[in-house]
């Protein structure tokens, strides 16, 4: 076992326990923390424009204040409202047109829509799948994007997907990335998915369309491929690119840049043993610089534009250390304007010179905060697996760490589950509030996650119950041979496929845990298969259908790796939190894994959210769920004789 040991800038949060109040964060702090998120670059490469949203905890609503900075660095000046200090991208180049998002109704679903004498019912009537998603169930409306003319005199609006049931931007995540302008203001680009029905719920495949404001014709751009087509952007000069996945129903696909060049498309990034998260061309179009995830961090790369489809270089990475560059805002001269976080601190705007790698901090939202809070180590332990690969694992340390005390610790369980552990920065899974509440945190990045190489994300599907659940207990047992552990107050946390993970590590643990916490996580294949709504995602990480009796990965799937089959083997405290609205892992999910743990007499807890979707998203009830967890552990693990039974 090799330890590679590096000091964080961490503050930690609590609501204490041998800690003073007022040298770490507590709940309150954390949930009430400026948000802040780029509005853009002025057309004069000067000055960025930014954001931050801060929760009321007594109104429960958030306050936004906007300002500008210098991109040499400075005071932030408080600003009234943008203006016309950022072009807007909605808007042609030849300023003669606007694009605007608009929802339009296109099929009947509502029991008003077939009759009109039951003003008072409240039906929906459905024939197909695709009835709801992530939150909302489908009512027959779907978000067009509309060309309208800037001439007041004219007033001409166009539907772009007159009478099409699909929609840009597309659902639930979609914004204005999804659609662009061309630099000669005579073509609009948009994303969407061109399916319905059934086939939408079970394809990734979305494609990058060609609107001709001239001949009012449509172009189909990327029709031959048939995974994800997204993010289409422009350089200076009129080139095309865009990221692509490959695989039809994988949405974890190695995620590529795919560039048309002259003699056709060349895929800069199909050699390089990686998946891309965003992209932005430099100023000249000789370069493309994108972030992505690397060995528990994410950072930025450049790579070169060729002259030809077999001229392709490799990347080069320009930022390292142990932070995250979790986002690229734009670039002026030779300095990219990104966010940064690590496990200490909160997202914050940033320069990064292309050349250098060097960084400056541009908006400082939470230092009045930071300054009064104590720091923490984080550590970057190398695990070996059982099957012999060497593991990364974060390890977070409470503050002021003595390692000749014992501390109770918790085993984190990654959502996604090709979600990478980075130096992410979390509202609600906050490793630093954990710590500063006198725990240590064990986060292993088993396998599934991206950022080791394409071989590494690509083993968890349809093994969920295999090599990742020997990845989490190699890294817990590990971690639990120093001293300063203490194995007898050890819990196991997770959410979504953490959740999952949760749920099936209770019957396999082997006395490790006196305590489980398993948000929003699946609970039984069988009705997840037939509750959820992107089937794409269950159909390829499991394997298929249920009643597919022929296929043996599914079967293993639902019969070995399936959480329900194993309950009787529980016995220790569990509690379950669930949203009313989430539609990706429904409320089935957290109901009978209540059920099975009360029924048996385990000490369990459920905490349900009726209007929280897979997040919580409420200051108020943010709160809640930090004080339940907190409250939850201390009666469970810091308590050593905690009972098992009611």
């Amino acid at each position: 076992m090799s330890r590679i040991f590096i000091l964080s800038f961490a503050l930690l949060f609590t609501l204490t326990f041998g800690y003073s109040q007022s040298k770490v964060m507590t709940p309150e702090q954390l949930i009430t923390l400026d948000r802040v998120s780029a509005v853009g670059i002025t057309e004069d490469g000067k000055k960025v424009i930014y954001k931050t949203s801060t929760f009321d905890l007594e109104t429960n609503s958030r306050l936004s204040k906007t300002y500008a900075v210098s991109v040499n660095g400075g005071n932030p000046k408080l600003i009234d409202e943008v203006g016309d200090l950022i072009r807007n991208k909605n808007v042609s180049p030849n300023g003669k047109w606007k694009l605007e998002p608009k929802e339009v109704k296109i099929q009947k679903v509502n029991a008003m829509d077939y009759y009109n004498d039951v003003p008072n019912s409240d039906v929906y009537i459905y024939d197909e799948l695709n009835y709801r998603h992530w939150d909302t169930f489908e009512d027959g409306s779907y978000s067009h994007l509309h060309l309208v003319s800037t001439d007041p005199v004219k007033a001409t609006t166009i539907d772009l997907m007159e009478g099409e049931p699909y929609d840009c931007p597309q659902k639930p995540f979609g914004g204005d990335e999804d659609y662009i302008w061309s630099p000669d203001s005579k073509k609009i680009l948009y994303v969407t998915k061109k399916l319905s029905g059934t086939e939408y719920a079970v394809s990734t495949n979305s494609d990058i369309y060609e609107y001709n404001i001239e001949t009012k014709e449509t172009n189909n751009l990327t029709e031959t491929n048939k995974g994800y087509d997204t993010h289409p952007i422009y350089s200076p000069k009129g080139t095309l690119a865009w990221l692509q996945m490959k695989r039809d129903g994988y949405e974890s696909d190695k995620n590529d840049i795919i560039v048309r060049l002259k003699d056709g498309d060349v895929n800069l990034t199909k050699d390089w043993d990686g998946t891309v998260y965003s992209f932005i061309w430099n100023e000249d179009e000789t370069k493309i610089y994108y972030n992505a995830p690397v060995n528990g961090t994410v950072h930025v790369f450049e790579i070169d534009i060729p002259n030809n489809r077999t001229s392709i270089k490799s990347p080069k990475q320009i930022t390292k250390g142990q932070f995250d560059v979790n986002g690229i805002v734009g670039i002026t001269g030779d300095d990219l304007i990104v966010y940064r976080r690590d496990m200490n601190h909160a997202t914050e705007i940033y320069t990064l010179n292309s050349r250098s790698g060097k960084m400056k901090q541009l908006s400082h939202g939470n230092n009045a905060v930071y300054k009064d809070i104590k720091m923490s180590t984080v550590e970057k332990r190398i695990v070996k697996t059982t099957d012999g690969k060497d593991m990364p694992t974060w390890v977070i340390y409470p503050p002021d760490f003595d390692p000749t005390k014992k501390y109770p610790t918790l085993l984190y369980c990654q959502g996604g589950p090709q979600g990478a552990l980075s130096q992410f920065y979390s509202f609600r899974w906050n490793f630093q509030l954990m710590a500063a509440n006198g725990y240590i945190i064990v986060a292993p990045n088993r396998r599934g996650m991206p950022g080791y190489g394409v071989e590494w994300n690509e083993q968890i599907s349809k093994d969920y119950g295999g090599q990742n659940m020997n990845d989490y207990l190699s890294a817990i047992d590990d971690v639990a041979k120093e001293p300063y552990v203490d194995t007898e107050r050890m819990g196991c946390i997770g959410a979504s496929y953490g959740g999952y993970s949760v749920f099936y590590l209770a019957s396999k643990h082997e006395g490790r845990f006196k305590s489980f916490i398993s948000h929003d996580g699946i609970f039984n294949w069988r009705s997840m298969y037939g509750t959820t709504e992107e089937l794409f995602f269950v159909n390829w990480d499991l394997g298929g259908a249920y009643w597919d009796k022929e296929n043996t990965a599914a079967q293993k799937s639902y019969n070995e790796f399936n959480p329900i089959n194993f309950v009787d083997k529980w016995d220790t405290p569990m509690m379950i939190i669930q949203g009313g609205k989430d539609y990706r892992v429904p409320i089935g999910q957290g109901l009978e894994a209540f059920q099975a743990a009360q029924l048996q007499g385990i000490k369990s807890r459920l905490l349900y959210f009726p209007e929280e979707n897979h997040w919580v998203l409420s200051a108020q009830n943010s709160l809640v769920w930090q004080r339940e967890f907190y409250k939850w552990l201390d009666e469970t693990v810091k308590e050593v004789d905690s009972k098992t039974k009611k």
